[in-house]
């Protein structure tokens, strides 16, 4: 992100400098260097409004969430598809800890549950290490763990619906159709990638270090491990994971108590089926049951923790405080990327190189305002969502247009790919990724042609 960040300010600075000397500004109009003067302060402040008015949402939101999760949510979505993890992840044991922790992650990012979903997966990725046979090159389980992770199926975008309502969406859970359709495609290729190129990728022969490889992967607390794959900007912003060996070392074990109590087989593949059903569902009736679903999460979450035992007051309280949390500390991080990106328009650079494709993109449906979002995606969480937050809140574009549709999508139906590959990789010091790469890449490609295809039928 630095190099990011770095070249943004940059080429902005350079293109506004080249037309400062040598183009001719139009009667009354400031100089190149004078909107882009204007264009830096003006960004610093719409960065810091953003934040302030994305502290309620965020806050109702994470509080839910709390009342969910205490409720035990994670651990009923755990039991349910276990037994389809066990069939997809053959090379690993079905009682052996990374089998529960890969589910715990993959039901924590399916809920937006972010800040649960990384330490779970950098304790998954410790714990398959302790299987690998050859240390520093990562295993087929490995690759499709990742592949999966993502693209996992989102089932609540949390942050992203928060933003929509914050920019002042009628609809800001209309994304959900969308982003589910999306994330189910992209999930699927990101399975069907990994086992096709797992052949064409050989680990080799077995080094004999497979003992060595069991006994490092007991890494230090999550914040460590964050920083030592060297992306602190992202983990700071949304993976505060103090403590996190002890609190995943907690779920593990309630995980692992509960395993005998794992749903059989064909309730995993009845809950695979009603979930693709909810696909055509959504697309055929999406725009008449989204003005339901906020209302319908706060009363079904709380009454899902009432029901549970749960006191669901000091939960959502307690869940509230950490959406406040959130909302305050990503206030740097919106200030730097907006800072450049509004730098980067009001140079003109961006309106060049999207002018360049654009055109191309917009004739399947990926328009140039959108560009830019599907290109960062990958490469930066925070960026992407600086991106989002900045067309959305853009008067001429907003937050129900079909650009506004189509970036929260793409925002909630993929995932920050070689961020996730640095920190998880990192983690057990994984320098030979194999096809993991290629499977999720494939994976970003299709789900953004999906989003493309949901938003354009939906919303087009």
């Amino acid at each position: 992100m630095n190099a990011i960040f770095l070249a943004i300010v940059l080429v902005a600075f350079g293109t506004a400098a080249w037309r400062e000397f040598f183009a001719v500004a139009a009667a009354g109009a400031p100089s190149p260097m004078q909107a882009l003067s204007a264009a830096t302060i003006a960004s610093a402040g719409d960065a810091v409004t953003l934040a302030i008015g994305l502290v309620g949402a965020m806050a109702l939101f994470l509080g839910l969430m709390k009342v969910a999760e205490a409720g035990g949510l994670l651990t009923i979505l755990a039991r349910l598809i276990r037994p389809l993890m066990t069939r997809l992840f053959r090379d690993v044991p079905p009682e052996h800890p990374a089998m529960g922790a890969m589910v715990l992650n993959l039901s924590a990012n399916a809920l937006g549950l972010g800040n649960a979903a990384t330490p779970f997966g950098i304790r998954a990725m410790q714990e398959l290490d302790r299987l690998n046979p050859r240390p520093g090159t990562a295993t087929d389980a490995m690759a499709l763990f990742l592949a999966i992770n993502t693209s996992s199926v989102t089932l609540l975008p949390t942050a992203v619906i928060a933003l929509r309502a914050s920019a002042g969406s009628s609809d800001p859970a209309g994304i959900l159709p969308t982003t589910l359709f999306a994330s189910i495609c992209g999930t699927a290729a990101a399975v069907a990638t990994a086992f096709a190129l797992a052949r064409f990728f050989p680990m080799g022969e077995d080094d004999g270090a497979a003992a060595t490889a069991r006994t490092r992967a007991g890494c230090g607390d999550g914040a460590r491990v964050l920083e030592a794959a060297g992306v602190p900007e992202d983990a700071a912003a949304g993976a505060d994971a103090a403590n996190a060996d002890a609190a995943v070392s907690a779920a593990l074990a309630d995980d692992s108590a509960a395993g005998a109590g794992a749903y059989p087989f064909w309730a995993s593949v009845l809950a695979l089926a009603a979930l693709a059903a909810l696909v055509p569902v959504t697309v055929v009736w999406g725009r008449t049951i989204s003005p339901w679903i906020v209302p319908a999460l706060v009363a079904g979450f709380l009454c899902f923790g009432l029901l549970r035992g749960v006191r669901v007051y000091e939960s959502f309280v307690e869940g509230a405080k950490d959406g406040f949390e959130v909302a305050v500390r990503i206030i740097p991080y919106l200030v730097a990327i907006l800072v450049a990106i509004g730098m980067l328009r009001a140079s003109g650079a961006l309106d060049a190189i999207v002018g360049a494709i654009g055109g191309f993109t917009a004739r399947f449906g990926l328009p140039a305002d959108a560009l830019p979002m599907a290109l960062l995606r990958p490469l930066s969480g925070s960026g992407a969502y600086g991106v989002m937050a900045s067309i959305i809140g853009d008067p001429a574009i907003g937050p129900d247009s079909y650009v506004g549709y189509l970036v929260s999508t793409l925002q909630g139906s993929s995932e920050t790919t070689f961020y996730v590959l640095a920190v998880y990789f990192g983690a057990v010091q994984v320098r030979r990724v194999r096809h993991t790469l290629v499977a999720a890449l494939t994976a970003d490609f299709v789900a953004v042609v999906a989003a493309v295809a949901g938003c354009r039928y939906l919303f087009g």
